[in-house]
């Protein structure tokens, strides 16, 4: 069968080019008006894909028998690229499962940080209220000390006990003058 079509091809060129030759010949030497004939770029694509470039010495067994091997090689490759393409789509399609997954993921935990945000800023304002609620109550319990102390040191001069006056002076020192504070004896 490829010979067939090796001779049809040698035929076809021959007859192209035959038929070319055959333009500038038959208007003969004797014409007086010559007219160049231009072939139509269609016709010369043709013809070029006829005509033999360079003798190369092969039959055209030996020019089957290389196109085969080239069309086999070529035959391999895309059957390799075609399981690679499958490969990758696999590939692919997997990346994109994961991918939506972990773009649920990442909307849960944006989520979840501004939650926890927002309860830290919500913490935050109620340990400086707890400070100072405590700083006022620091103060409230240093008072009633003070009180229990004065109480205490008017019990005992009332007992007759004495009062050191650098006790007494420390105290008053301590405390700034209240009116119907402890007197010192």
């Amino acid at each position: 069968m490829c010979r067939n079509t090796q001779w049809i091809a040698i035929v076809a060129a021959s007859l192209l080019l035959t038929a070319f030759a055959g333009c500038d010949e038959s208007r003969g030497k004797d014409a007086e008006v010559r007219t160049e004939v231009r072939p139509q770029p269609v016709a010369a694509e043709a013809a070029s894909r006829f005509k033999e470039t360079e003798p190369s010495g092969k039959t055209a067994v030996e020019s089957a028998i290389e196109l085969s091997r080239e069309h086999a090689k070529l035959s391999e490759e895309m059957v390799a690229l075609r399981d690679q393409k499958r490969l990758l789509e696999t590939e692919n399609a997997t990346l994109k499962q994961q991918l939506t997954e972990t773009d649920a993921q990442l909307t849960q935990t944006r989520k979840e940080l501004n939650e926890a945000n927002d309860l830290l800023i919500e913490m935050r304002g109620e340990l400086n209220n707890w400070k100072n609620d405590v700083i006022g109550f620091r103060d409230e319990m240093r008072d009633a000390e003070r009180a229990q102390l004065e109480a205490l040191l008017k019990i005992l001069t009332i007992l007759g006990g004495e009062v050191r006056a650098q006790t007494a002076q420390a105290s008053d020192a301590n405390e700034p003058s209240r009116p119907g504070g402890p007197t010192q004896p």
